[in-house]
């Protein structure tokens, strides 16, 4: 083989989904769905909140800028494996894969911070109601996003050029769907115990410590919900958490199983469903959630949809 003993391949081959063969149209056609729906779903969320004056509160200011955050997170991998599934040759250069890697944990980590942002957000409104217009100011809105993309996008800069300078003089297959660390360690002929050290590091502080901070927000946010004396009140304050948190479940509860572990790969089944979980379901599910458990996200829509009509109503204001 012509690159055996060189240190550095030119590209490398994304494996995909293997045993799809008789199948392999109809998940080309699933995920095409899938992504036009996701890309749909959270172009029109974050169009309805940027043009409707009513939503230009903090919440929406954060549901906006994760639905704008989840069009570029699907944009770094779905067109790729889209393209895998049609193709014979599944190739991708060494410098695309390294490229597709940091801009997908660059954004995955800019979630993560947004997300505790969000949960930040939800606790001052529900536990500092009195507090929350005061604390909560457009400005300190804005800086706060700011540094969830700028945390997100220095993160994975250590990861990301610590396994571009391993040498891969072997198989240039990647048993996965996406160019991802775990699955480029393991193609790796030398030892990464420091790459997998440091991935374990940079991850429990991008991964771990914003859950923990979420779940604090939310431990604390669920023992003031249960003072509320009306249930009326109880059930408005949990409809408004519970979107999140399945957001948050979704999310985190399968990126903790990729990427918190302090070996290379589990099975390359296993990662790619988790795989499919992170980088499809839940940018997927995001517009479904926020806007079917949001009864003033769906009027918004509406009357941004359907303005002709609302025009020529007498209600109209």
């Amino acid at each position: 083989m012509e690159n055996h003993n060189s240190s550095r391949l030119s590209e490398f081959v994304l494996q995909g989904f293997p045993q799809v063969g008789p199948i392999r149209g109809w998940l080309f056609f699933l995920l095409l769905l899938a992504y036009m729906f996701t890309i749909f779903g959270n172009l029109l969320i974050f169009l309805v909140i940027r043009l409707n004056t009513a939503l230009h509160k903090p919440m929406y200011h954060f549901i906006s800028i994760l639905s704008f955050l989840e069009l570029w997170y699907t944009a770094t991998t779905i067109p790729k494996m889209l393209a895998n599934l049609l193709s014979e040759k599944k190739t991708i250069s060494f410098t695309g894969c390294i490229l597709q890697t940091y801009f997908f944990h660059a954004l995955g980590s800019s979630e993560c911070f947004l997300l505790t942002a969000m949960s930040y957000d939800r606790y001052l409104a529900i536990c500092r109601p009195l507090h929350y217009p005061a604390i909560m100011t457009p400005t300190l809105c804005f800086k706060m996003a700011a540094c969830c993309w700028t945390t997100g996008f220095l993160c994975p800069i250590s990861e990301i050029s610590l396994v571009s300078q391993l040498p891969y003089c072997g198989d240039n297959k990647i048993p996965h769907i996406f160019c991802d660390l775990p699955p480029l360690l393991s193609l790796a002929c030398k030892e990464t115990s420091v790459n997998v050290l440091v991935d374990f590091a940079v991850n429990s502080f991008v991964i771990l410590v914003p859950f923990l901070l979420i779940m604090s927000s939310y431990g604390r946010i669920i023992a003031a919900v249960l003072k509320i004396k009306s249930e009326a009140g109880r059930k408005k304050a949990f409809s408004t958490c519970a979107s999140h948190l399945i957001v948050v479940f979704l999310f985190f509860g399968s990126i903790i199983f990729m990427y918190i572990r302090l070996k290379k790969s589990y099975s390359p089944t296993l990662d790619r469903t988790f795989a499919v979980v992170y980088s499809v379901v839940t940018p997927l599910a995001n517009p479904i959630i926020y806007s079917l458990r949001n009864k003033e996200l769906i009027r918004a829509i509406k009357k941004t949809i359907f303005c002709k009509e609302d025009k020529t109503s007498p209600s109209h204001h």
